[in-house]
């Protein structure tokens, strides 16, 4: 009579489709906490296109220039005459550069008009969005 052993000696096995569901699980956590990560002050608007280097700063503020001439400093609305008081608290320093979002639709004089409230606020450095082709 042949006699089992109480224990049948099996090779370990990795099971690998929970593996897998963590690692869906990790990848959906970190893109979804890559997307709240980005700072979006800026309204939505038609863009001109052109050629430009990908920014690099921290806090960005931006003067979005709407096509029906409304004025806003990170999603705040302000008027002409009172761009200058609520833009000089956001910028820190004489370096720090501020983002001119305006519309492709935008009147000219509008913008310039903005800008120059922005230079007497204290802005020495402009960068201009573009929608890049």
């Amino acid at each position: 009579m042949k006699l089992r052993k109480s224990r049948m000696a099996r090779k370990g096995r990795i099971e690998i489709i929970p593996m897998i569901d963590v690692m869906f699980f990790l990848l959906a956590t970190f893109i979804l906490a890559s997307l709240s990560m980005q700072h979006l002050d800026s309204l939505p608007v038609n863009l001109p296109q052109g050629k430009a280097e990908k920014l690099s700063t921290d806090t960005p503020v931006t003067l979005t220039l709407t096509s029906d001439s409304k004025i806003f400093i990170n999603r705040t609305s302000v008027t002409l005459e009172t761009l200058a008081a609520t833009l000089k608290p956001l910028l820190h320093d004489s370096q720090q550069q501020l983002i001119v979002s305006a519309d492709n639709e935008a009147p000219q004089g509008i913008v310039v008009q903005a800008m120059l409230q922005a230079r007497a606020a204290g802005a020495q450095q402009f960068l201009i969005a573009v929608q890049h082709k």
